[in-house]
């Protein structure tokens, strides 16, 4: 009975850590292609939105048109930020049906352009 006891306790020792401790491990998310700067305009808890001006080309017109885009990118939890900074995000993999971008750094902070 003794030796039963004894291998019970090695399984339940070598068993495999919870969800929360896999979680906790610091993720390595390999970023390719595209970069953008863009201001924050939201921000959630893992995540936040940019937006950017980009300019078209209407061929009819001979003219160029202003356009938004908005971009859903991951925060990282050593990157603080705040709405109104200016950050750069550049992609990576698709971590979520939205998100495809990973911020890399803050330029600006919106404190300083006031």
């Amino acid at each position: 009975m003794e030796k039963e006891k004894k291998k019970s306790k090695t399984k339940s020792e070598k068993s495999e850590p919870s969800k929360a401790a896999k979680l906790g491990k610091k993720m390595k998310i390999s970023t390719r292609g595209r970069i953008f700067e863009g201001y924050v305009i939201k921000k959630f808890s893992d995540r936040v939105v940019l937006e950017f001006e980009r300019t078209v080309y209407i061929p009819k017109y001979e003219r160029f048109l202003k356009k938004k885009t908005r971009i859903h990118a991951k925060l990282p939890q050593n990157i603080h930020v705040e709405e109104g900074d200016l950050v750069k995000a550049r992609e990576c993999r698709p971590l979520s049906k939205i998100i495809h971008f990973i911020v890399v750094k803050k330029i600006k902070s919106a404190e300083a352009e006031k």
